[in-house]
């Protein structure tokens, strides 16, 4: 840092008079001051960009494109430092072109050290970025066509690693010529699927990732596939759920609107039979008092009858003699008394019956009032349990719905599990592959030499039985399309893991 300002200080020192005098006498600027102002702009502006580029830099926030207005300007005050220095009387001589190259040395030697001090703290801020390999210069020479699409690649998609893009290109160029030998030079007899290599190359895919792309693409649509059917299912659940949710609230409130009905029948039917009873008993005892007032009078009217047959008896007592009429009137005397005596006896009787059956009927009434309230709070008390098995059936629905919604998120949770370690053997199977294809790289290895090991590799990854690997399996790996090559290939698999090979 301590260099570049001293670099700085330099490059103003020596371009600050040149360009101020310029601006003022080639420029046409109306002053010298203003031709100096100009030449202090051009200079800051060079620092204050650069400052801000370093400063964002070190931020890990770069601004990339500001590196360019500061060589522009850097270009600007090279050429007016060689124009002010440039002859006005004659031609352009060397020692001028030397001179005027003299002028931009510092400028650029600054830029330069800017540019390594912006690298530095770029490595420094963000040591995990990887750094883009560069392709050599005489590859340039000899191929520049074939480099330029390299380079094209290489910056488009990301690879940083000249000698992969080399491998890269190697791979598709083997496989453009395997696919020619396989189709006896016409390679537009090759499928769709087999022409997607040199297709997606110029998008940075590998061979092996373009041949890998219908399986990865058909395996993306089932996953969207069974997430959509998941989430579909979820959607079922929790519908069924919400409507065990609503039928069981319905029951409860319907059966606490049979228990208030019951309760306000049973006391309605309570109080119509207490006024039932009411009722019949002031109705007997109208009845008795009548029965009552009906006998009084009928005794009364004996009693005048009898005052009048014994006035009539006096009149004949007083018509005949004394002693006839006095046993006549002491028999009819008797006579009367004992007549009277037998209807007190009848009038007692009649009456005791009477106020007997009304007594049984009122007794039978009240029975049957005591009957129908016993009826009404029994169907109260049904009507309660039926609102009791109600709750009981709601509750035994509610502890349903949370079993299924527990079973539910067991089921995600052994789901999400499965899927883990699903993914964690693929990464393993996948780290197994890079490894051996590295390895194999370093041997040099020829293609079917290369396929005999892949399918050794999975003859071990299907637990070292060669007959449970599929020659379907085998063809869509090793993109053959013969039945007996692949046959070949499994026995030759089989004959390297006998003879000790070992994926690493």
């Amino acid at each position: 840092m301590a260099a570049a300002l001293v670099l700085a200080g330099i490059g103003l020192y020596l371009s600050f008079e040149h360009v101020a005098v310029f601006a003022f006498e080639e420029l046409r600027f109306a002053s010298l001051a203003k031709g100096q102002l100009f030449a202090v702009g051009v200079d800051v502006g060079i620092m204050v960009m650069i400052a801000v580029d370093l400063l964002m830099a070190w931020l890990k926030r770069p601004i990339s494109w500001i590196r360019y207005p500061v060589w522009l300007l850097t270009a600007a005050t090279v050429v007016l430092n060689a124009a002010s220095g440039a002859p006005k009387d004659r031609a352009w001589g060397l020692l001028d072109y030397v001179a005027a190259g003299a002028h931009g040395v510092v400028p650029v030697l600054f830029i330069m050290v800017v540019e390594l001090g912006r690298t530095s703290i770029d490595r420094i801020v963000r040591p995990d970025q990887a750094e883009r390999d560069s392709i050599p210069w005489l590859r340039w020479v000899l191929a520049p066509v074939a480099t330029a699409r390299i380079f094209r690649r290489m910056r488009l998609w990301g690879v940083t690693s000249y000698p992969e893009m080399i491998r890269r290109d190697q791979d598709l160029i083997a496989y453009e010529q395997w696919l020619k030998r396989k189709h006896k030079g016409d390679i537009s007899k090759a499928s769709e699927d087999e022409l997607l290599p040199m297709k997606m190359a110029p998008y940075g895919y590998t061979v092996a990732q373009a041949l890998a792309m219908p399986d990865e693409q058909e395996q993306a649509a089932q996953e969207r596939e069974e997430e959509a059917e998941r989430r579909r299912l979820d959607a079922e659940t929790r519908s069924e759920v919400a409507k065990a949710d609503s039928e069981a609230e319905r029951l409860r409130a319907k059966g606490k609107v049979e228990t208030v009905r019951a309760e306000v029948d049973g006391r309605t039917g309570q109080a119509r039979a207490h006024a039932r009873a009411q009722v019949s008993a002031a109705e007997r005892a109208a009845e008795l008092e009548t029965a009552a007032l009906e006998t009084a009078v009928v005794a009364e009217a004996r009693a005048r009858q009898a005052e009048a047959e014994r006035q009539e008896a006096e009149e004949r007592e007083a018509k005949a003699a004394a002693d006839v009429r006095a046993a006549e009137l002491e028999r009819q005397a008797a006579e009367k008394r004992r007549a009277t005596e037998e209807a007190d006896r009848t009038a007692a009787a009649e009456a005791q019956a009477i106020e007997t059956a009304t007594t049984a009927e009122a007794r039978q009434r009240k029975a049957e009032a005591d009957k129908a309230a016993a009826e009404a709070e029994l169907d109260a008390a049904e009507t309660r349990r039926r609102a009791a098995e109600a709750d009981r059936l709601a509750a035994e629905e509610e502890e349903r719905a949370a079993t299924a919604r527990a079973n539910t998120e067991e089921a995600r949770q052994r789901e999400a599990e499965a899927d883990q370690a699903t993914a964690e053997r693929r990464l393993a199977a996948a780290e197994v592959e890079r490894r051996a294809v590295e390895i194999e790289d370093a041997a040099k290895l020829t293609p079917r030499e290369r396929a005999v090991r892949r399918v050794a590799r999975m003859i071990l990854a299907a637990g070292g039985n060669a007959d449970r690997v599929l020659l379907a399996d085998i063809q869509r790996e090793t993109a053959v399309s013969s039945t007996d090559t692949a046959s070949k290939y499994r026995q030759e698999a089989a004959e390297l893991l006998a003879s000790g090979y070992a994926a690493e």
